[in-house]
């Protein structure tokens, strides 16, 4: 261990980085087996600019579609839980995406896998 006055008062931050290889992919690609329009999605944000469940918890679907392709899964089953299937975000997706298929594909899948 190096004493205070040796390190000049610089230190090495812990590496910050996200190595997205490591993470799980398998739910990803068993979600788009189901619904393709995973693999469509270009996180417009349209979606979470008219969800109903966003106006009063912190849901986002365009961060769980994000988190689905990265393979962070890591407290998401909880998250799209909140999903009303109000259809909103359906309507007004640019790439005419059921959305409400992808998120019961998802919670299916979270469910089977048992995350």
């Amino acid at each position: 261990m190096q004493d205070s006055a040796s390190r000049f008062g610089y230190f090495v931050s812990p590496d910050r980085q996200i190595d997205f290889d490591r993470n799980n992919h398998e739910v990803a690609s068993k979600v788009a087996a189901a619904e393709p329009g995973l693999n469509w999605c270009i996180s417009c944000g349209t979606c979470a600019a008219t969800c109903t469940a966003a106006k009063f918890t912190d849901f986002s679907l365009r961060r769980i579609i994000l988190q689905v392709k990265r393979g962070e899964l890591k407290g998401l089953a909880r998250e799209a839980q909140k999903c009303m299937l109000c259809g909103k975000c359906q309507l007004v997706c640019p790439r005419g995406i059921s959305t409400r298929n992808l998120i019961l594909q998802i919670n299916r899948v979270l469910q089977s896998e048992n995350l």
